[in-house]
């Protein structure tokens, strides 16, 4: 008692985000001598904690009064009593009895009150003379109902056939508000009657059903049909016309073989009602005649249906008087079917209707009980997880409870879970409170204030210095971790600091990459680029022609460079993409080509070239203008371009990914300028002078006109969205190599890193539903290699099978059941479920067994709370270039797997 009191105070007013009930589980596990393994049905383990709840208030009631009968809370909240009456071998009896849980039938019944009408009357009880036969039975009558009242659900039954129990899946429907006025003792007089009438009603109900059937369910056979249509068909036969007028036509079209033509002929003739005089001869010669042309064979001419020929069968002959007399049956027939049909459904509904409202009448909605708890079961007989649903009347809405998470949720979601008949989750237990017992919910005030007390206001003295306490540890708790972490941090920083000197201060001529995520470094990187890096030196190229092509630009010298490279440089061709072949002067061991092949740079130097002409006419600053123009004009094209999946110029530029995402112009603009600035286009002095007015340009942006922080809030996206990219292509690249658990964590982190893009507009990210599916298949096909391996039996192929199992299978199941409307992903949690809890039916070791039942809550949780999520795998350092050409080749080899495979 005194452990389930700090527990509920510290439900109460703790500051934890959970509280731990180790101490009261572990008294309560005492009191069950079961195997730690097992799982306590609810209904037992409730019956025991009632049983001891009302044992400790039992016990302090009779030391704090001297009353004869001291009254146990317990037993006034919780418990009732019904009276039994009936006949048992000839005599009436009447008992009345306590009752606490009320159990109640599921299987066989659509909702609760036809699992209490069917609790309330009994049957035949068995006698214990067996020479006495005569018919018996009892019925049971509430007279007193307890301000809570708790129904057990029984939604087992056991398998005779296979020797265990099984849980029953049948949907149960169960109201917000109950009344119970018709099992009230006091209205048994009234209520007796109206099940006699709704009896009544219900073998009329059958009679018109059964009626019903038979226009519904026509027909003497097997196959039956609507009488309705049956009467529609035959109107649509007679109405068709024939498919040939003549017998002559018949023979041709059907070629009967020579030795029946002399039978055919005349029977169809008879059967067509010609007169004699208008046929062809019939003498034996003519027939002979007729019977040699009819076995001439040709198959491409005798055989070909008449266009005109009709797709159904007709009648072959009938006259208009015929037709219109059977027409007008049909047709009269047909109404009256559908006259009676609709009178019949009528009567059905309104059957329906009068035994719903058999008890709204006002003497009879008295009692109202209201629903305020639910306890759902998710998983099979043997194993799986409880979760409950609790209403919190002071906000109104319902409340989800499943191990340390509290969330708010609705009454959709909990008929969802708790009705049944939809997935393995139904509910155990049901606990209504009576509805005028307002004492049950009622706020306690505050004497001075008059103010409603909340938290840990609500608690006695005692139990509130021990939450305090524990909140005091708490925050003690919170205050020496901070500290750690600011160490730590601090650590961190030192580190960090000590390294960049260190950087700094050394001169590298290592080679040097293209930044990891971002294509072009900002102008802060530039200073720091030229620290560490030796300037490029690029061949000096000059353009007089705006329409010569980017290789004529690149290959050409201009003409007032005289000057020969230091003797400590050398001279290397390079190739780059989509602009051509050049020259590159450079110090030995200094130039790294990777930045002048990427994208947005072949864009940059073809877009200078192509205005030299203006350059040297106008100057610089003119010049400047028409390569941007240049330049931005490209980009739009790119971005209004439709590709294939395997090409995407978001990857190559950044501004593309800005102009298809709706980025602020001045975004835009800065980050063209940035582009046009950077430091490697110094290589030639008309380049260089063009990067000189780009930078100018940034330094006359003022801070009022860009918006910094959305700026680096835009990069931050697409360097997300290079990242997400990376992600995707690793694992799409480990998924076709069967390295499952490799592209499972990949694809999850692409999967949350483009949810995000997405959820800020359609062009942030990648396909959804792409990454949504390879991530299904991961889990998947890791479901099955661990059901495989604990198939096996082997200790050590059944310890890596549940390894999978608890360390990438269930703690990722929650990302599949987090969106709702995603049927596929729920489908393949539920197809991994099944799998697992298909076992519980088959014989196994005991260990297997133990294991197999340690693991399935965990398994069977609907928690959509992600636990032991994995740190992000780490990506390598990459280049535009690399990235473009992977993404490219996986995505290409994606169109070409077959459907199936996808």
């Amino acid at each position: 008692m005194r452990e389930l009191r700090y527990l509920f105070a510290l439900l109460v007013g703790t500051k934890r985000k959970y509280v731990d009930p180790s101490r009261a589980v572990e008294i309560l596990k005492d009191a069950f001598k079961s195997n730690e393994s097992q799982q306590q049905d609810v209904s037992e383990f409730t019956h025991k904690l009632l049983d001891w709840l009302e044992d400790a208030f039992q016990m302090k009631a009779e030391e704090e009064t001297d009353e004869e009968k001291p009254k146990n809370p317990m037993v006034e909240l919780f418990y009732g009593r019904f009276l039994a009456v009936g006949v048992l071998e000839g005599k009436k009896f009447e008992n009345t009895e306590m009752f606490g849980q009320y159990p109640l039938q599921v299987n066989g019944f659509k909702d609760l009150h036809e699992c209490l009408e069917a609790a309330m009357i009994e049957g035949e009880i068995e006698s214990l003379h067996s020479e006495n036969s005569g018919k018996s039975g009892q019925e049971h009558w509430f007279t007193k109902l307890p301000p809570v009242l708790t129904f057990e659900l029984s939604r087992f039954e056991f398998n005779q056939a296979l020797g265990r129990p099984e849980k029953i899946h049948n949907k149960l429907e169960f109201p917000q508000v109950l009344y119970l006025d018709r099992y009230m003792h006091r209205n048994r007089e009234i209520t007796r009657i109206k099940r006699e009438e709704i009896k009544r009603l219900k073998d009329y109900l059958t009679v018109l059903q059964q009626r019903l059937e038979r226009y519904l369910s026509y027909g003497s056979g097997p196959k039956r049909f609507p009488l309705v249509d049956v009467l529609q068909y035959a109107l649509e036969f007679a109405s068709s016309k024939p498919v040939c007028t003549s017998p002559i036509d018949d023979i041709d079209a059907s070629s009967p073989p020579s030795g029946s033509t002399a039978q055919t002929l005349p029977s169809t003739t008879e059967q067509q009602g010609a007169p004699s005089s208008e046929l062809p001869s019939t003498s034996p010669t003519s027939i002979a005649a007729i019977s040699a042309r009819s076995v001439i064979h040709k198959p491409f001419t005798q055989s070909r249906i008449p266009p005109d020929l009709p797709m159904h069968p007709a009648p072959r002959h009938i006259t208009e008087e015929e037709l219109s007399v059977l027409e007008s049956c049909l047709h009269r027939w047909r109404t009256e079917i559908e006259n009676d049909t609709r009178d019949l459904q009528e009567s059905i509904s309104r059957i329906h209707r009068t035994i719903e409202l058999m008890y709204s009448d006002k003497s009879m909605i008295q009692v109202p009980y209201r629903l305020h708890a639910v306890l759902v079961h998710e998983g099979q007989a043997n194993a799986g997880h409880y979760w409950a649903y609790i209403f919190d009347h002071r906000e109104n809405r319902w409340m989800k409870y499943n191990d340390i998470a509290v969330t708010k949720s609705s009454w959709e979601e909990l008929v969802r879970d708790s009705f049944g008949g939809y997935r393995n989750a139904s509910a155990y237990c049901l606990m209504y409170i009576n509805d005028k017992a307002q004492f049950l919910i009622k706020e306690e005030l505050n004497k001075e204030t008059g103010q409603a007390l909340v938290g840990i206001e609500t608690l006695p003295p005692d139990l509130r210095d021990f939450v305090e306490e524990d909140n005091q540890r708490f925050e003690k708790e919170l205050e020496e971790w901070d500290a750690q972490l600011a160490q730590k941090a601090l650590q961190e920083k030192l580190l960090a600091s000590q390294k960049l000197r260190e950087s700094e201060s050394s001169v590298t001529t290592a080679q040097a990459g293209e930044p990891e995520y971002l294509e072009q470094p900002s102008r802060s990187d530039f200073s720091k680029h030229l620290k560490e890096e030796t300037i490029r030196i690029i061949t000096k190229a000059s353009h007089e022609h705006e329409d010569k092509s980017p290789e004529t630009v690149l290959q050409s010298k201009p003409e007032n460079t005289t000057s020969q490279p230091p003797s400590n440089q050398q001279v290397i061709e390079v190739a780059i993409p989509h602009v051509g072949k050049f020259m590159i002067e450079s110090k030995e061991g200094g130039y790294d080509d990777e930045i002048m092949m990427t994208p947005s740079m072949q864009g940059i130097i073809m877009a200078i070239g192509k205005s030299w002409s203006v350059y040297d006419r106008c100057g610089p600053e003119a010049g400047f203008f028409k390569a941007i123009k240049l330049e931005y004009s490209r980009l739009v094209k790119l971005a209004q371009e439709d590709t294939p999946p395997e090409t995407d110029y978001r990857l190559h530029h950044v501004v593309v990914y800005f102009i298809q995402n709706q980025a602020p112009k001045k975004i835009i603009e800065k980050t063209l300028l940035e582009q046009f600035g950077d430091r490697n286009l110094s290589f030639d002095e008309r380049c260089h002078n063009i990067m000189k007015v780009a930078q100018a340009k940034l330094e006359m942006i003022k801070p009022e006109e860009v918006n910094l922080e959305e700026y680096e809030e835009w990069h931050q996206d697409y360097r997300k969205f290079r990242e997400t990219t990376m992600y995707l292509i690793t694992g799409l690249e480990n998924f076709q190599k069967e390295s499952y658990i490799d592209s499972l964590l990949f694809l999850i982190c692409a999967y949350q890193n483009n949810k995000e893009l997405l959820s800020k507009g359609p062009n942030r990210g990648h396909d959804e539903e792409l990454i949504s599916h390879y991530r299904r298949e991961c889990l998947l096909k890791l479901n099955e290699q661990a059901a495989e391996l604990f198939e096996s039996g082997e200790d050590r192929e059944v310890n890596n099978g549940l390894i999978i199992m608890n360390e990438f299978i269930v703690p990722f199941l929650p990302l599949l059941l987090v969106d709702e409307m995603e049927e596929k992903d729920i489908l393949a949690v539920e197809d991994m479920r099944n799998r697992w809890c298909s076992y519980l039916g088959q014989e196994m070791e005991s260990n297997l067994q133990e294991k197999l039942t340690d693991f399935l809550p965990k398994l069977l949780d609907c928690s959509t709370e992600i636990k032991g999520f994995h740190e992000p795998p780490k990506l390598p350092s990459y280049s535009t270039h690399e990235l473009c050409e992977r993404f490219a080749r996986i995505m290409l080899s994606l169109s070409r797997t077959p459907a199936d495979g996808r």
